[in-house]
């Protein structure tokens, strides 16, 4: 309930009490009868008193029950999607090392740019490749 509710609820609670006496005896039954049902039909673990004015979170409850086998799920998820993002970002790097590596060999070899274009020198290179 947000706090317009709670006025509202207040302001004809206290506008009742104050007419209770001029109110007719069927209507004054009717809102007992009315309290009663919901009575009857209030959680049993529901705090008397004041509305809203229980806990945002219950840490007692988060070490109980179905919290706790919440818990036991969601940390070995957590720790497996960290896990692949480390496996991931080592990869990456693996791979950019590698990448410049080859990069740096072509920029420093003495072979023009244009020869590693030539389909003829990459049949060479592969024979070569497999000859040794």
């Amino acid at each position: 309930m947000n706090t317009d509710d709670i006025n509202l609820a207040y302001k004809i609670r206290h506008a009742l009490n104050d007419n209770l006496d001029a109110l007719p005896a069927s209507t004054t039954e009717r809102l007992a009868a009315a309290r009663a049902l919901a009575l009857s039909r209030k959680k049993p673990d529901a705090a008397p008193g004041k509305p809203g004015k229980r806990p945002l979170f219950d840490f007692n409850a988060l070490f109980t029950g179905p919290a706790l086998a919440r818990i036991a799920v969601a940390v070995p998820m957590l720790a497996l999607v960290i896990g692949m993002g480390g496996v991931y970002q080592v990869e990456q790097q693996q791979r950019l090392a590698a990448m410049a590596e080859i990069d740096a060999a072509v920029l420093a070899d003495e072979l023009p740019l244009t020869a590693y274009l030539d389909h003829g020198f990459n049949a060479y290179v592969e024979s070569q490749q497999r000859h040794q």
